[in-house]
């Protein structure tokens, strides 16, 4: 088992009604508040209204950066740091999904500097510190919420990618698994489908950590059972929360203990998808992960047939395990093949374009340019 150091400082606050908690937890960054949300979700809903009543009882200085797109660009967030900048905010208050809080992040890290924030992408800047960040979570899926990673696409060089420092810890986050409960059925089982690649992502990384694969595992298995029950019934509160815990314990650092890393490339290859057809995020990943999966399994049929076995409670081999998986995700209505999303042979050259200007990789499972057709090609 690697060494490690288990660090996370962002203080979660669940459960039903748990908002309230706002109007004591604000003023200790501030009352200059710079509102980051969606694209007006929160206010068909009447979360809006809510948290601005929050905001009020505080008395706060409140200026609103809304419109953050679901697969969040980097113009927005520059934008939203310059808003930020000549208001000169003391705090930030996301409030939404992975996207919003993603954005967020990147925006705590760019106001208190003048260029933009894809230099912290390309490694041409580094931050030096941070508007402090408090959330609200309305999508349980990313985990964003315990992280400090942020995923942002930029058109103009044709790429979508991931940043992580610690400085892009969110100070609070509130989950109140209320606010899931809108999310329409196709969401839900995005969100389901992603923490269930999280926890995949993981597993494949690279170190031998018994006791973090069960925790994988347990993960998984909550997602399994209790996430085809909450798509027939989506008002179920016991149940949103059961997802809703389930998406932030799979990446908030407990899943990576003792492991060297996670691979990524699952993600590498979905982030390709999003950015050049905007697929929901979780719908990317459960087209990339059976191929990823049927790529690799001569590689590592042992740990593949081990992770069926655990998953479904049955002997399984690698191949048997990978169709469980994707039958799996069929069943919760997510695609499993390009087909699926209305992606023909006429694009493909275009996906393999993405894969080089991406660098489409893993960080352990190493995937060469000449790999690139053959993934393709078991996406179709």
């Amino acid at each position: 088992m690697e060494n490690f150091v288990a660090y996370n400082p962002v203080r979660l606050h669940f459960g039903k009604d748990c908002l309230s908690g706002l109007t004591t937890v604000l003023p200790i960054y501030g009352k200059r508040v710079l509102f980051v949300y969606g694209q007006g979700s929160i206010k068909k809903t009447g979360l809006y209204d809510e948290i601005r009543t929050y905001l009020d009882a505080i008395d706060a200085t409140v200026v609103e950066f809304p419109g953050i797109r679901p697969n969040p660009i980097v113009e927005d967030v520059d934008a939203a740091a310059r808003v930020g900048r000549d208001n000169k905010v003391d705090v930030i208050l996301a409030v939404g999904g992975g996207s919003v809080i993603d954005s967020a992040k990147i925006i705590s890290i760019a106001i208190p500097v003048t260029h933009s924030a894809w230099d912290f992408y390309t490694k041409a800047a580094k931050p030096k510190s941070s508007i402090p960040l408090v959330s609200v979570l309305t999508l349980a899926a990313t985990g964003t919420e315990m992280n400090p990673f942020a995923v942002l696409s930029n058109h103009k060089t044709g790429q979508k990618d991931g940043y992580g420092n610690p400085f892009c810890y969110p100070k609070e986050s509130f989950l109140d698994p209320e606010l899931t409960i809108s999310v329409p059925r196709d969401y839900t089982a995005y969100g389901i489908a992603d923490l269930i690649v999280h926890c995949f992502e993981l597993y494949f990384g690279a170190g031998d950590a018994s006791l973090t694969d069960r925790f994988i595992t347990s993960i998984t298995r909550e997602a399994m059972e209790y996430g085809p029950q909450l798509l027939e019934n989506l008002d179920s509160y016991d149940l949103r929360a059961r997802i809703m815990y389930a998406a932030t314990m799979a990446l908030n650092g407990l899943t990576g203990y003792g492991k060297v890393s996670g691979d990524w490339a699952m993600h590498s290859i979905g982030h390709v998808l999003s950015l050049l057809f905007d697929t929901p995020h979780g719908a990317s990943l459960t087209i990339a992960t059976p191929a990823w999966m049927r790529f690799f399994k001569n590689q590592i049929p042992g740990k593949l047939s081990a992770l069926g076995t655990e998953l479904f409670r049955k002997p399984l081999t690698a191949d048997e395990t990978i169709d469980e998986i994707e039958h799996f995700f069929r069943s919760i209505g997510c695609p499993v093949r390009l087909s699926d999303i209305g992606i023909g042979d006429d694009q493909l050259d275009k996906i393999f374009n993405g894969f080089i200007s991406n660098h489409v990789g893993g960080a352990c499972m190493k995937i060469a340019e000449t790999d690139y057709r053959k993934i393709i090609d078991l996406m179709k």
